[in-house]
């Protein structure tokens, strides 16, 4: 598991909505489009985003400190979590706002041709994006499917991503269908329904990301074959005769927090048992290298 996927993602995905946030808003201002507006504060929202989720990546490196003994790398997390809301609050929100406003506005659409070129090249450009995201993912999503990557992958930057681009590119055929019906009924009211449809999207986006981040920031564990290599790592040696039980939690998205309650035997001494323990621990981070934080605690067979 590595952040520099997640990172070039990201990248990738800023630079594109930088660009693309330009021309919509110059498109904008050309047209009065609403759907062009929507659009155009939504990429401003994504780049907000993904400047967000650069800084959280670099904050959780900081070292650990007396008053958060294990580190920061819940960072992450965090930040992920408050593009969830930027993109509620800042995208969602204001596209359904100017489209309720623009509902009772009948002002046509000026020069419509200069709002289609510009949502083309828009979609060119966020697909760009959205295949360096899909690359980088499928490096970490082995045969899961889309929906269980994005419901539990621990990198919190690639499902954001993800997610964001696809509702780009559904925000951008959304924005040139209200703006081609606006042309061929020569009716605005279109062009209103298009940014509706483009608040209700990122709406639904928006939790789904939110619900997701919640997850990973208040503790997930390992997933269950993750579970498995470490038992079987703490099982690999004959200090430890059975793993009473297991519980991991990460610390952060390359960091987890191991602990478990193993039973010795009982003829053991004390040193024993210590040396016992760091062959455990040894054995556990060569089977899962993020296992950093590992707690063992010896006891009993009480098993009947």
């Amino acid at each position: 598991m590595s952040a520099s996927g997640g990172t070039r993602a990201v990248v990738a995905a800023l630079l594109a909505n930088l660009g693309i946030a330009v021309l919509k808003l110059v498109a904008f201002a050309v047209t009065r489009s609403s759907s062009m507006l929507a659009e155009g504060v939504h990429s401003i929202a994504d780049s907000t985003n993904q400047a967000l989720l650069l800084f959280g990546a670099k904050r959780s490196r900081r070292d650990a400190t007396e008053k958060h003994p294990f580190g920061y790398g819940r960072e992450r997390f965090f930040w992920s979590f408050v593009v969830a809301l930027l993109l509620f609050s800042v995208g969602s929100l204001f596209a359904l706002y100017e489209g309720w406003h623009k509902l009772s506005d009948d002002s046509p659409l000026e020069r419509p041709i200069v709002a289609v070129g510009v949502l083309l090249g828009a979609i060119v450009l966020e697909s760009l994006s959205f295949r360096t995201a899909i690359r980088e993912s499928n490096t970490l999503r082995g045969d899961s499917s889309w929906v269980q990557f994005v419901r539990h992958a621990k990198i919190p930057e690639l499902p954001v991503v993800l997610l964001e681009d696809l509702a780009a590119l559904i925000g951008l055929v959304l924005a040139l269908a209200g703006v081609g019906l606006a042309v061929l009924t020569d009716d605005p009211v279109w062009d209103a329904y298009g940014s509706l449809a483009i608040g209700v999207l990122l709406l639904v986006v928006a939790l789904v990301l939110a619900v997701e981040m919640k997850s990973l920031l208040i503790g997930e564990g390992a997933g269950a074959d993750m579970e498995e290599q470490i038992q079987a790592a703490l099982l690999a040696g004959p200090e430890v005769d059975r793993v009473i039980h297991l519980r991991t939690m990460h610390l952060g998205p390359e960091e987890l927090l191991v602990a478990a309650k193993i039973a010795v035997a009982t003829t053991s001494s004390a040193t024993e048992i210590a040396r016992g323990i760091d062959a455990a621990e040894a054995r556990v981070r060569d089977a899962v290298p993020i296992a950093r934080v590992i707690y063992l605690e010896p006891d009993l067979d009480r098993t009947p």
